[in-house]
């Protein structure tokens, strides 16, 4: 049976109401767009509908715009509109739309986004500082020009986002951000010939001797790191871990991913897979530092574990930014309920940096405590001594302990306080 069919202007409650006949179809023109109307099924299925003669064809025909319900009543008569119009430039709306969706899915795949994902796949999975770089795009990148393509970036965009970073979390990070960035554009233009970065020298916000961080914890600001670890419940490995980063004066990572299968007797030796200069780094294992190694974690199903852990040992710990907000916060209401300004801003790596000036100040030779850094002695020293140093650098982590100890717990009328700078 043919269908029904009827010419007005269109309405929502009208189509909300319409029926076709039983066994039979309704077919209702709109008065407003030529050709435009709605099409109902004897069960009900309300579709938007032009009918006219399309490109290519002799007799007209009707295509379906939409599902009524998928697109308003308005949409629906706009893209009826649009149809009309290509139709009278002699161009197919389906392939239209077709090239558009097509464009669409390739802009889609050349997104910032979509490059830094296969730049991190590629690169920056292996790295010791993947997390930290994966961070970087997460907080700054993503949120800012992720939707863009890469070909419509210009440095304007860049520059912008990098004042923007400046702004909220300082020069510093920007540039660390930029240069991440700088690295993932070289890499897709490496493969795309098509891509030119619009990374250009001078966008830094820096110079390299001011993004050098010099920041030492003074004694008193050690004391109130000190003192706020101890209120912190969780996670509980927390407090533990942050000591290590002074005791032996380690990296962020190379302390969170501490594995007992690195311990040694009385030796935490760090693989050189995971130590920067790529050799495998040795710390005794003073009295201070076993302390913080403690027993196996309960709930833990192995024979070894990760250290410092808040899946019972079964990964290492990550949650880096929340643990170090809640550690400000609780330095901050210390110092605050003494009347004492809040605590100049400060990093978990200033707390090497402050480890390897408290040798100092404890008279530890320089070249010991720079092997305890696990630095590189340089020179002709560096291809023929092939001794270990061990035992000095066991008693130079000693007196890294004592002198903390001392600060910790300083006597009453010989306090001689050490300033928050670095040792030149």
């Amino acid at each position: 049976m043919p269908a029904k069919k009827h010419r007005k202007e269109l309405t929502v409650t009208m189509i909300d109401r319409l029926k076709a006949p039983a066994a039979g179809r309704l077919w209702v023109a709109d008065s407003v767009v030529p050709g435009f109307g709605v099409r109902v099924t004897d069960k009900g299925a309300k579709t938007f509908v032009l009918r006219t003669r399309y490109p290519g064809e002799t007799n007209a025909s009707r295509r379906e715009i939409s599902k009524v319900g998928e697109i308003d009543l308005a949409e629906a008569r706009d893209k009826a509109r649009n149809w009309l119009k290509l139709i009278g430039e002699g161009k197919d709306p389906a392939q239209v739309e077709a090239e558009q969706r097509r464009s669409q899915v390739a802009k889609e795949a050349t997104t910032v986004n979509a490059v830094l994902d296969a730049f991190e796949k590629d690169h920056v999975e292996g790295l010791r500082s993947g997390d930290q770089v994966k961070a970087a795009f997460t907080n700054h990148v993503r949120p800012r020009i992720g939707d863009r393509s890469i070909y419509d970036l210009k440095r304007s965009d860049i520059t912008t986002m990098l004042n923007e970073i400046k702004a909220e979390s300082g020069p510093v990070m920007a540039d660390r951000v930029l240069a991440h960035v700088r690295k993932a554009f070289n890499w897709q233009m490496i493969q795309d010939d098509e891509f030119k970065s619009p990374i250009v020298r001078g966008m830094a916000k820096t110079k390299p001797k001011e993004r050098r961080r010099k920041r030492i914890l003074a004694d008193d600001e050690i004391r109130d790191v000190w003192k706020a670890l101890e209120q912190i419940e969780q996670p509980a490995c927390y407090p533990r871990y942050v000591k290590s980063l002074l005791l032996a004066m380690t990296r962020r990572n190379e302390s969170a991913r501490m594995h007992t299968d690195e311990l040694e007797g009385d030796l935490w030796v760090i693989p050189a897979a995971r130590y920067k200069n790529k050799q495998d780094h040795v710390i005794p294992i003073t009295p201070a530092i076993r302390e913080l190694i403690g027993e196996k974690p309960a709930g833990c199903d192995g024979n070894s574990w990760f250290v410092f852990s808040t899946t019972h040992g079964a990964k290492p710990f990550s949650g880096f930014s929340k643990a170090k907000k809640e550690l400000d916060r609780l330095v901050d209401k210390i110092r605050k309920a003494e009347g004492r300004a809040p605590m100049k801003q400060w990093q978990l790596h200033d707390l090497r940096r402050t480890g390897r000036s408290l040798m100092s100040r404890a008279k530890v030779d320089a070249d010991h405590a720079e092997r305890c850094m696990g630095h590189v002695i340089g020179g002709v020293r560096e291809t023929y001594d092939r001794y270990e140093y061990l035992d000095e650098k066991r008693k130079a982590f000693e007196a890294l302990a004592s002198m903390l100890d001392m600060i910790l717990n300083p006597p009453a009328d010989n306090v001689v306080p050490m300033r928050a700078e670095a040792l030149s």
